[in-house]
């Protein structure tokens, strides 16, 4: 049966700072060794909202923040809900159409921005109605030797003109001497955040401060493992669910220390765990394939690992059972325990128990959280064990779709019992006892190292070639990534220059897709495999190249 929790009926950051007083003296933020205490976490995050307020954002403002896991991202973050404004959270590698859109549609009116990003954000803000940009550096919180390497290192950035400094924007906090607290809903926006709809194309997704809050007590209680000076190792980007609502706002809740990187390999992730030997560890499932791939655990110690979530992305059995062999032997108690959620619920509402052996499932859906798998085709709900659609209902899922009720309507459906189901797109079963198993997606989406990649944005790039026929962008099995991203293009004329042309669709890629996002490799066929009904046949490619 399904258990219920009490939530609070607190902003975000009025619930981090109620939980915060308590624990002033703790180690709230860790970056490259230095280290934050709650105390000056809020006192950082009072400032920070004391700046905005004399930078002209006003309560129910959308302000931008384009940065990775710096504790200025942290404080803007929280700063931005103390005042009441919604905090509009972009991938800093996105591409200049990517962020002209994520600034257009959001109607974002202020950008908090990283400064290796300025080429990009520049152009992308001179596209649209942002009035301020503040620009900041990975090295502003640094230690001071590891900032001077870094300074060293790394060139010099030229300001733009009409931009201000990190330092020159948090002194604008010295104007502010009225700082009255501000009453914010628990059921107002409190950010935005980007995911696939069933178009395929990135949607905004509304969460509330509720939302986020419920995430938090939810994830505690199923995670079970996250005390007081418990040591997360939070290298999930902050502009993800997973990173924002786990490895930040959770930690944070339950007075743990976040270990935060502006960024980091999955392939040099086993020397993060040496470093810092955090308590608690929550990746993508690249990340425990870089584990396997790995020889340097062998006689070392693992011990001080006390919980290992496997999110994002479906993780193998076989990768958990090779995972699981690995801690054992490096003396580690705890094996990998997968979960499963979306964005659209924060991240994840479903997670395996602790010393629970079930090879393929998730798990058991969180605290007032309830699942049901529908048949596909007449939305009437199965019976244990048959696979069908995943959809689930919880105080943790989203208000809805940012400015499209359309796909908001597709993805919230009220039932005939009276409640509203998110349709989640994805395939699934569960068994008797009520563990959720998932199987394979609805949707076309790549989930490549954790990141979502949408095909159709892709190949709408690579059609805008004139001399293509067709293209199909398809997702590849690989052992670190989850998949890799690959291209199949086929030219309307078979005499044509084709290295000229790709050279010319991938420059056109490179200025219109995230980096991440751009396929690892280009196929040039003579002919994409097509159903009967002249469809391109993707599982064709994908079973043709699989090897290659």
């Amino acid at each position: 049966m399904n258990r219920h929790l009490e939530y609070p009926d607190l902003s975000i950051y009025g619930f981090l700072r109620s939980n915060s007083e308590k624990r002033y003296n703790l180690t709230a933020l860790n970056y490259f060794g230095k280290k934050f205490t709650y105390k000056t976490l809020i006192e950082n995050i009072i400032r920070t909202s004391k700046a905005l307020k004399a930078l002209g954002v006003k309560k129910g403002d959308k302000v931008s923040i384009c940065l990775p896991n710096i504790p200025e991202a942290i404080y803007t973050f929280y700063a931005i809900n103390r005042i009441g404004a919604v905090a509009n959270m972009i991938h800093p590698m996105s591409a200049e159409n990517e962020i002209v859109h994520y600034l257009t549609v959001s109607g974002s009116r202020f950008v908090i921005g990283l400064d290796l990003s300025i080429p990009r954000l520049v152009k992308a803000i001179n596209r649209s109605n942002v009035e301020r940009f503040v620009v900041v550096s990975v090295k502003e919180s640094m230690p001071l030797m590891i900032r001077t390497a870094y300074s060293i290192k790394v060139k010099k950035i030229e300001m733009p003109s009409d931009s201000i400094s990190w330092k020159e924007f948090i002194k604008l906090a010295d104007n502010i001497t009225d700082d009255e607290e501000i009453t914010i809903d628990k059921e107002d926006c409190a950010a935005i955040l980007y995911s696939g709809g069933t178009t395929g194309k990135p949607k905004g997704i509304m969460l509330s401060n509720y939302n986020f809050n419920v995430l938090a007590i939810q994830s505690i209680d199923a995670c079970g493992n996250f005390f007081e000076g418990t040591k997360i190792l939070s290298v999930m980007p902050i502009f993800h669910g997973f990173g924002l609502g786990v490895c930040i706002h959770t930690a944070l809740y339950a007075g743990g220390e976040a270990i935060i990187l502006p960024s980091f390999k999955a392939s040099e992730f086993h020397k993060l765990l040496f470093k810092y030997k955090p308590n608690v560890i929550a990746a993508v499932p690249a990340v425990y394939e870089s584990f396997l791939k790995s020889n340097v655990f062998e006689g070392k110690d693992l011990s001080f690992l006390q919980c290992i979530i496997s999110g994002g992305d479906s993780l193998s059995v076989n990768t958990k059972k090779k995972m699981d062999e690995l801690l054992r032997s490096c003396n580690c108690n705890t094996e990998v325990r997968e979960g499963y959620g979306q964005t659209e619920c924060v991240t994840g509402s479903c997670l395996l128990p602790e010393g629970v052996s079930r090879p393929g499932s998730c798990g058991l859906p969180y605290a007032d959280t309830f699942y049901k798998i529908i048949d596909i085709n007449t939305g009437a709900e199965l019976p244990s064990g048959e696979t069908g659609e995943i959809i689930l209902r919880g105080p943790s899922v989203m208000i809805g779709y940012l400015n499209d009720p359309e796909e908001t309507n597709k993805t919230l459906e009220k039932r005939d019992d009276g409640y509203t189901w998110l349709h989640t797109g994805d395939m699934g079963y569960i068994d008797e006892e009520g563990y959720v198993y998932f199987k394979q997606r609805l949707k076309r989406m790549i989930i490549s190292g954790g990141y979502n990649i949408y095909p159709q944005v892709i190949e709408n790039v690579i059609d805008s070639n004139p001399n293509v026929l067709m293209c199909a962008v398809i997702g590849m099995p690989d052992q670190v990534m989850g998949e890799l991203c690959k291209a199949f293009i086929e030219f309307k004329d078979q005499d044509i220059d084709k290295d000229r042309e790709l050279e010319a669709i991938k420059a056109e890629v490179s200025k219109n897709v995230a980096r991440y996002a751009q396929p690892r490799e280009y196929i040039i066929v003579d002919h994409l495999p097509r159903t009967l009904v002249g469809k391109i046949a993707y599982n064709d490619l994908i079973e043709k190249y699989k090897d290659m």
